[in-house]
């Protein structure tokens, strides 16, 4: 234990006295007779030390308020502020007065308390915890503990010679940096490249690079991760990925992948056809719910989903001089005569952007231009980003005083709620319908009809209302368009505006059947490009049917895509509302959503 300790005087006297001879002082007790040499406030003073600070601290603010009342009056009466009267320059002394007492006070009081430090020796500037918890580590060893300890043997005085002990206190546990971990490297050539990233001398994110070999720049990478860090990673796989898959592409630094389970709902019968959808999650009872509602539409006969709009947005930000030179810009662009030039030119950015309309506004001398073009089976930011480029290029030649601000604002919106995008779109907008039979909500929901109405209007419209809700008003959207986003290789960041949604209910065919909707103005998928072309995401792709482009209809695999969702986002809010109304939420979650086995033993 690498504990400090005092010089042994300091607590026993290893000197026997004769009888005339004075032991020597205990060092605190040497401190405190130092401390009464220095000078007291008080001892100059005539007068008890607090009625002295009570005269001088009233006389202090007294004064202060009768100067500030004469000045104000001056101020108001425009008399200039040097002219003093008696009065005041009395008053002006008696603030001197009070201020240098107060500041002698405190200091002299500052500096009993620095030369008490002064004399103080390096030793004693540790916490008393600390010294009791010397004396106590002592104690249980045995009365020559702390000398054996120095390597020396200290005689035991007599009782009346002992300097005083500290009185007990608790002992105080001094934490130790955990060792770090260390894992044999495959080879010598392996350690020496991990001692030299630990020590500086390579930096991380160039392993791959010096190497050559991705996956054992990770595996380098999460060894001196552990040792710098002294957290254990084991649980964290290395193993059966294709690191060389997502170089320059999909993720940096690696250190190995997560692993999250994928489970099946379906069939969902969808415009005529089946699909077995995946969904990646870590949430029990999601995938179990989802499927039941995939069971409900497909024995009423199957949902339908239609495609209202596919364009994906970029708004850059430009500035000029004046409001008026802003304004200029924003009637060139809205122009129908000036679009078929700037489409021309946005388009040769890519064989599939294709410029769709461009939406202007204005803050300010400020120009927000929105961009919205189609991308193929893309997503398509990228896409879009460097057809914007290329028309700002354009537009500087025309507007030599414009000044780009960002080519993105904002006003796109990428990856946060926005109405814009709530009430324009973005990426593919789709609305998704189905007529759910008395019978099926009877006997696969367990339900009623009349139950599932009106808790969506108090629930999905009313409720979501009240809290303010953008793009709200569902009861889970984002859980389904996660899930599959996740399994799919979609951008998990874009569930933000792709889970826009509103879910619609209505009693039809004189109250007995069900018809529910979902509207989805802002589902941003792809089946090229990103994580969808990592060896998982593009097998759950295959299974949907929509891996890649589509060669023959160019974004007809992404479009398909989008309505996939939106119909899966159905089935789950037709189970979810049905829990809810029949009671169940809470049961269901329980049976799949609490694990029974006894995690302690799971992971030994």
């Amino acid at each position: 234990m690498d504990v400090r300790r005092r010089s042994e005087e300091a607590v026993y006297s290893s000197k026997v006295f004769a009888a005339d001879e004075k032991p020597l002082k205990p060092h605190k007790q040497q401190q405190e007779e130092d401390n009464t040499l220095l000078i007291d406030a008080s001892d100059a003073l005539p007068l008890p030390l607090y009625f002295t600070n009570g005269l001088f601290f009233t006389m202090f603010f007294s004064v202060m308020y009768f100067l500030l009342s004469r000045w104000r009056e001056k101020i108001r009466n425009s008399t200039p502020l040097h002219v003093v009267t008696l009065s005041e320059l009395g008053a002006i002394v008696s603030l001197i007065a009070s201020v240098i007492y107060l500041l002698g006070f405190f200091g002299i009081g500052f500096v009993q308390t620095f030369v008490a430090r002064g004399n103080n020796d390096s030793w004693d500037e540790e916490d008393e915890n600390d010294e009791q918890f010397i004396l106590e580590e002592d104690s249980r060893r045995g009365p020559c503990a702390a000398a054996t300890t120095l390597g020396c043997a200290v005689p035991t005085p007599p009782a009346k010679h002992i300097a005083p002990i500290v009185p007990q206190q608790p002992a105080v546990s001094i934490a130790e940096k955990p060792a770090p971990l260390v894992t044999p490297a495959a080879s010598e050539e392996d350690e020496e490249i991990i001692k030299s990233v630990v020590q500086g001398k390579i930096p991380s994110y160039s392993l791959e690079s010096r190497l050559g070999d991705c996956k054992r720049a990770a595996s380098i990478r999460k060894e001196v991760l552990q040792r710098i860090t002294g957290k254990s990673l084991e649980g964290l796989p290395l193993d059966g990925f294709n690191y060389e898959s997502i170089l320059g592409q999909c993720c940096e630094m690696t250190i190995g992948y997560v692993q999250i389970p994928v489970g099946i709902a379906g069939p969902l019968l969808l415009n005529g056809r089946e699909y077995s959808v995946p969904m990646a999650t870590t949430e029990g009872c999601l995938v179990a719910s989802t499927n039941r509602g995939c069971k409900a539409i497909y024995a009423s006969g199957g949902a339908t989903s239609i495609l209202l709009r596919d364009g994906m947005t970029r708004a850059p930000c430009v500035r000029f001089g004046t409001a008026k030179r802003a304004a200029e810009l924003k009637f060139f662009v809205e122009d129908p005569i000036n679009f078929e030039t700037l489409a021309n030119v946005f388009n040769q950015s890519s064989r599939f952007a294709r410029l769709q309309r461009i939406q202007c506004a204005i803050a300010g001398k400020n120009l927000y231009m929105r961009f919205v073009c189609s991308t193929g089976d893309a997503m398509g930011m990228n896409m879009v980003s460097k057809g914007v480029q290329n028309v700002l290029d354009y537009l500087q030649n025309e507007y030599t005083d414009m000044d780009v601000i960002g080519i993105s604002a904002n006003f796109c919106s990428d990856k946060k709620p926005a109405a814009v995008n709530w009430i324009e779109g973005r990426g593919k907008s789709v609305v998704c319908e189905a007529i759910i039979t008395e019978e099926v909500v009877k006997k696969v929901l367990k339900t009623e009809v009349a139950a599932l109405v009106e808790l969506n209007m108090l629930k999905n419209l009313t409720g979501s209302a009240l809290a303010g809700a953008l793009g709200g008003f569902n009861a889970h959207a984002s859980n389904i368009v996660s899930a599959v986003y996740i399994a799919t290789g979609q951008d998990p960041a874009q569930n933000i505006e792709s889970s826009h949604c509103i879910t619609m209910m209505e009693a039809v065919n004189d109250g007995k059947d069900l018809h529910i909707s979902v509207t989805m103005p802002s589902i941003e998928v792809g089946t090229v490009g990103g994580g969808t072309q990592l060896a998982s995401q593009s097998a759950c792709l295959n299974l949907l049917g929509v891996k890649g482009a589509n060669r023959e209809a160019p974004g007809s695999n992404a479009r398909l895509l989008a309505t996939i969702v939106a119909g899966s986002v159905l089935a789950g809010e037709l189970s979810l509302m049905s829990a809810i109304s029949a009671g169940q939420l809470v049961n269901s979650h329980m049976k799949y959503n609490r694990s029974t086995k006894d995690v302690t033993k799971a992971s030994s």
